[in-house]
């Protein structure tokens, strides 16, 4: 299973920035804890050295395994520390946001994939294009994409211009999907959520991970609670 996650200080200041780099180190330390994957696909150096923007990468584990991980990550981070560029600043809570992005389709080109179809050119052009399955249809299966040619009098021209035009329009589908990719970043860029964090980091060495959100601990001691109280009252 692979999963696109981005790692954005949104429209934060450089003390966001500077959190993205040190939460990056903590995320990809826990995943390789958890035995899982992952490639950069995409940084935004911040404005300083050692400061980030926005990171993408491309995480690769078992189901399971990844969505587990994730759920204890997705949301807003919060650091809680003074700022280490502006010592007078008032300010004590940093949010970041890590998002996971709709994954982008990988698109393959093979003329394994392609189906050809051969019918008679259409217009003037003398009886070897009027009466010869000369023109050339070329259709992509995966995507279901078609190009028609019918330029040449030769059916093997024609079968090099559509498989030239396919290709061609194989790539702008390619450009569209990343484009909607980088909007999907960009908006996330805007939605960073202050407070309700899934996750608060305290101190320059970031060991204070996690918060548990569920209550399950604080659920499991008032049932222990009552039950107590129960055999007391028995």
């Amino acid at each position: 299973m692979e999963k696109l996650v981005q790692i954005t200080s949104g429209r934060g200041p450089l003390e966001c920035q500077w959190v993205v780099a040190r939460i990056l180190k903590a995320f990809l330390g826990e995943a390789k804890d958890n035995t899982i994957e992952y490639e950069i696909i995409h940084r935004e150096n911040g404005d300083e050295n050692l400061t980030l923007k926005s990171i993408t990468l491309l995480l690769k584990a078992k189901e399971e395994c990844l969505t587990g991980f994730l759920k204890s990550w997705t949301g807003s981070i919060c650091w809680t520390g003074k700022s280490t560029f502006r010592k007078l600043h008032k300010r004590s809570n940093w949010y970041i946001g890590i998002f996971e992005l709709e994954g982008l389709n990988e698109i393959t080109f093979s003329e394994k994939e392609i189906r050809f179809q051969t019918t008679r050119s259409q217009g003037s052009g003398g009886q070897n294009v009027n009466k010869v399955n000369t023109a050339v249809r070329a259709t992509h299966i995966p995507t279901g994409i078609s190009v028609f040619a019918q330029d040449s009098r030769s059916q093997l021209e024609n079968k090099k211009l559509a498989v030239m035009r396919l290709r061609e329009k194989i790539v702008e589908l390619h450009i569209r999907q990343l484009e909607k990719r980088m909007q999907d970043t960009w908006n996330n860029h805007l939605q960073v959520e202050r407070g309700n964090p899934v996750r608060t980091f305290t101190g320059t060495d970031f060991k204070n991970h996690y918060q548990d959100r569920s209550f399950k601990k604080q659920r499991n001691a008032l049932k222990t609670q009552l039950k107590n109280d129960y055999n007391d009252l028995s």
